[in-house]
């Protein structure tokens, strides 16, 4: 039996954090049926084309599920809707701030007429506040959360390469469902509870935000090194590619030394025998290990690297990543069916013994629409798909 076999949700989902959300519970078996605008659906459908004419961002958030189409501002659409909530464990939506109460849903409501429902709200700044209305999308989210500042070089801030912000806020409403449901099986009843994308990213930033608040100076920018501890991130070979190395104490200086620079006199150098010192002459340091690598291939230096038995890796573009040995060694992919043909996915990342993930085909609009409406007991040719 799968962990959340028996569990239904039905999501007011859109972009990507709740999606996300709602896809891991997918994969873990529960009932997701995913409720869309009539005609346009999930508007990160047409983010992109690049899946077999398929969004990439749609077909990685929502596998596993069961579209419906329903129209909100009618009253078929919202008979249908009060009906799935009726039927279902856990009601979970991003929708605009207040558009679910607008519609005549009020969570603290649907609790109270079913108790054991769990519901869940996702918003950019959460209900309050002078920011609850304010837009929220990825990027902003990113700036707000003082993000944006730590990252990139010292002349230029960047954002992170990826919907940092909304895979935050959308793991923990994924783990705060799973808590909620937890609890119902102590208590018998459910809840209301909301996440926000700049607090879930906030608790994401909780290192360089008590660095600033307690150090009285803000974490520099350091590119794609660390910070604080040097020699960590990356060093070009000769053969011009990059590999990334991270040093973690002196027992590793020394070593890294003696047996990848091939200059034990290094490792007593003043400048450089503290982790401290060696931060702060980066630049001297960076110079004397890339004048040293300019005569290795990468190959070559990650040899050493690990032979010395210190961290380090290849910088990989997201090709590198997909025929990545290890994944393939570990059976990492599996083909999961779209309305355009088979797609690989990358297997959940928990492992564990006695089920799989569900990992069932991504739905095309409203697909389930009618034996969704049948099995309410509601006739289909009423409702403007």
């Amino acid at each position: 039996m799968l962990p959340l076999e028996g569990i239904t949700v039905v999501s007011l989902e859109q972009a990507i954090a709740v999606p996300f959300a709602t896809r891991q519970l997918a994969d873990l078996g529960a009932r997701v049926i995913k409720v869309e605008r009539p005609d346009v659906g999930d508007f990160a459908r047409g983010y992109d084309t690049t899946v077999n004419g398929m969004s990439s961002h749609f077909v990685w958030c929502n596998r596993s599920k069961e579209s419906i189409a329903l129209d909100l501002k009618s009253d078929e659409g919202k008979e249908a809707l009060s009906k799935l909530i009726g039927k279902a464990d856990v009601l979970i939506q991003n929708l605009a701030p207040g558009a679910l109460e607008r519609m005549g849903f009020v969570p603290e409501e649907l609790v109270e007429k079913h108790p054991e429902l769990v519901v869940c709200s996702l918003s950019g700044y959460g209900k309050g506040g002078p920011y609850e209305q304010k837009k929220a999308y990825d990027l902003l989210v990113q700036c707000e959360a003082g993000l944006v500042s730590v990252t990139g070089t010292e002349e230029e801030p960047s954002k992170a390469g990826i919907s940092i912000a909304d895979i935050a806020a959308g793991m923990y409403a994924y783990t705060g469902v799973l808590t909620a449901l937890m609890n119902r099986m102590k208590t018998g009843r459910g809840t209301v509870m909301e996440v926000s994308m700049l607090e879930a990213l906030g608790e994401w930033m909780g290192y360089p935000a008590y660095y600033a608040a307690y150090g009285n100076k803000e974490p520099k920018r350091t590119g794609a090194s660390h910070s604080t501890i040097y020699p960590y991130g990356p060093f070009v070979c000769g053969d011009g590619k990059t590999v990334f190395i991270g040093l973690q104490n002196e027992r590793e200086w020394a070593q890294f030394c003696d047996r990848v620079l091939d200059d034990p006199e290094l490792k007593n150098d003043a400048r450089f025998n503290t982790n401290s010192l060696r931060s702060e002459n980066r630049a001297a340091l960076k110079a004397l290990i890339e004048e040293q690598f300019s005569n290795l291939t990468s190959e070559t230096v990650i040899e050493r690297v690990e032979n010395a038995k210190i961290a380090n890796a290849r910088l990989n573009t997201m090709k590198d990543f997909f025929n990545h040995p290890q994944l393939k060694a570990r059976d990492r992919w599996k083909d999961v069916e779209t309305p355009e043909g088979r797609i690989s996915a990358l297997v959940p990342p928990v492992t564990m013994n006695g089920f799989e993930a569900v990992m069932k085909p991504v739905p095309g609009l409203g697909e389930h629409t009618d034996s969704i409406l049948e099995e309410l007991g509601l006739k289909s040719e009423t409702f403007n798909k």
